[in-house]
């Protein structure tokens, strides 16, 4: 699952702008993701080890399902370019295998002196919140992202 990126600059964003991803969580997406940051609390990779937990079954990492967010910041809203300055996670539920996700990102509030977007991050699975938040980016503007492009445009007119 890769997003189709969709580049938006600051001027393009206003407060209550959405995107969605969605994503089924797939075992092998867990086993990478503990490859790659070297988690490998059995709670994720064992089936044997989680049964024996509260949630009775594997569940994927926390970060795994922020990373989400990340996805849709990056590809979508705002896309490419953005740069990420903080972001806030409050767990709220585990998500399984095979859990489909429902990632929502949403503009909260615009500074345009900095530009920064301020946007609230929700994940979902079958309508209970797993995962939400806040990110604060920083956007780049449209004569930031392509100079040549924005000085050619201010020519013609």
């Amino acid at each position: 699952m890769l997003p189709e990126l969709r580049v938006l600059y600051f001027e393009d964003l206003e407060v209550g702008l959405s995107e969605t991803l969605t994503k089924t969580i797939a075992s092998s997406d867990v086993v990478g993701f503990a490859e790659i940051t070297g988690d490998r609390n059995p709670i994720h990779l064992s089936e044997h080890f989680a049964a024996r937990t509260p949630f009775g079954t594997r569940i994927a990492h926390g970060l795994y399902t922020a990373g989400l967010i990340s996805a849709v910041l990056g590809t979508r809203l705002p896309g490419p370019g953005a740069v990420y300055i903080s972001q806030t996670l409050n767990f709220r539920a585990p998500v399984r295998i095979g859990d489909t996700v429902d990632v929502t990102v949403t503009v909260a509030e615009l500074v345009p002196e900095r530009r920064r977007a301020r946007l609230t991050c929700t994940c979902t699975v079958a309508g209970e919140t797993v995962l939400d938040g806040e990110a604060l980016v920083k956007v780049p503007t449209k004569a930031e992202a392509d100079p040549l492009a924005a000085r050619m445009e201010r020519n013609r007119v």
